[in-house]
């Protein structure tokens, strides 16, 4: 069983940086391009997410299972290679490493805090994960950078990761609205030119740190108080703690051991390629450790609210939950079974010829199908649909209901998805 969320749990943000990390979460002058904020990606009606296996990035437009990835010089060159995660309780001082393939991570490796893709350059000053989890997207290409020649942001992180956000920060502060709003929110900043990069990834921080810290479902009254849970989801709850084995990587606070497991998922999708992978591939944890025991590794993600938050998998393999407890019981025969029907993947015609290409690559997909960290069970459809029932036990029911919400308007005037 596992164990209770409180208010105590979660790191103690600041209201003022929590209201002015919402307007920044979703303005789009954080991107290159200015066309793409944070919940265009991690959308309130969506859930914290966006709806897709893969997501469609900078050059999209619309949001969510609706968004078009967008047409002429601008459309997108790539889909995002990993699923959109969600954002639920993750301000939670459990919380120790972030991202599928863990590569943030609690360490004072670099002098600064954080075990980073920016490694030293990663400023200091940063107050939690979140707030470094929160840089990262403004550096990617296809997330909110934008491609080469585009802007003077994607051409100053092509020289070194760190070098856009100094560029971002300034855009920010030269806001009035926004430079008056870190004057009364931060106790150090006197005025707006002194604000950084680290003062934006602390608000984003504190606005997602509260936003999406939601604990009062179903099965958080019974872990609190006992109130019984209905009688097809205390089946499932039995199975999941029992002989299902869901608990043996689902578990503690978050329901998850925020370690990483190869589940064999269909491979598809760009790939999170690194940059002497020959082809689409993604090896998940050794991207970040370079350790050949961590290929095809992925983080386990936690649970709570995870009925809003489909498709599925690191790769969003799976669109409907019941279809994804099938997989993590019996992950060989739903991986011969899948097809692309069973994700949520738009149609983008110029780039179908890379969706699918890694599965006719029989050597990689040998290794990818061999790598598997759990012994099949068997399950009958009604005691998956047990499971299910549990796992919708776990939406809270404030979860779409939360307390700041999306905003109408933000101070740089750009449009709010």
């Amino acid at each position: 069983m596992a164990q209770p969320i409180t208010a105590e749990d979660f790191i103690a943000f600041d209201a003022d940086q929590a209201r002015l990390g919402q307007l920044l979460f979703y303005d789009k002058i954080l991107s290159g391009n200015r066309n793409i904020s944070c919940g265009t990606c991690h959308h309130h009606d969506l859930g914290g997410s966006d709806g897709l296996s893969l997501g469609i990035g900078e050059g999209g437009t619309g949001l969510g299972p609706r968004r078009t990835p967008g047409e002429g010089p601008d459309r997108i060159a790539k889909r995002i290679p990993r699923n959109a995660p969600a954002l639920w309780n993750l301000g939670h001082k459990d919380v120790r490493v972030l991202f599928h393939d863990g590569r943030l991570e609690i360490s004072n490796i670099y002098g600064n805090g954080f075990d980073s893709p920016a490694e030293e350059w990663l400023p200091p000053g940063l107050q939690s994960m979140l707030a470094a989890q929160a840089l990262f997207p403004m550096t990617a290409q296809f997330e909110m950078a934008g491609n080469t020649g585009e802007n003077e942001v994607i051409g100053a992180v092509t020289d070194r990761i760190d070098l856009g956000w100094p560029i971002l920060a300034k855009r920010v502060r030269t806001i009035p609205e926004y430079g008056q709003m870190f004057v009364d929110a931060f106790d150090h900043i006197d005025r707006s030119e002194d604000v950084t990069i680290v003062e934006i990834g602390n608000a984003l921080a504190a606005f997602i740190g509260t936003e999406w810290a939601n604990y009062d479902s179903p099965y958080d009254a019974f872990l609190t108080d006992g109130t019984p849970l209905p009688d097809t989801a205390e089946r499932g709850r039995q199975l999941f703690f029992g002989e299902a084995r869901c608990a043996q990587c689902h578990n503690g606070p978050l329901l998850s051991d925020q370690d990483f497991h190869a589940m064999a998922l269909p491979a598809f999708g760009p790939g999170r390629t690194r940059q002497w992978d020959p082809i689409p591939r993604d090896v998940g944890r050794m991207g970040a450790t370079d350790d050949l025991e961590d290929a095809y590794r992925f983080r386990t993600p936690p649970l709570r609210n995870v009925a809003l938050t489909g498709p599925y998998g690191h790769n969003g393999a799976y669109t409907q939950l019941r279809d994804m407890v099938r997989h993590m019981a019996d992950p060989v025969t739903m991986r011969t079974e899948w097809t692309p029907a069973l994700a949520a993947l738009p149609q983008v015609p110029w780039l179908q010829t890379i969706d699918f290409v890694i599965q006719s690559d029989q050597l990689e997909m040998a290794r990818h199908a061999a790598t598997l960290d759990v012994k099949p069970v068997s399950l009958s459809d009604a005691q998956v649909d047990d499971i299910v029932a549990f796992l919708e036990s776990l939406t809270g029911v404030s979860a779409l209901d939360l307390p700041l919400g999306r905003p109408a308007t933000v101070p740089s005037g750009l449009p709010v998805d």
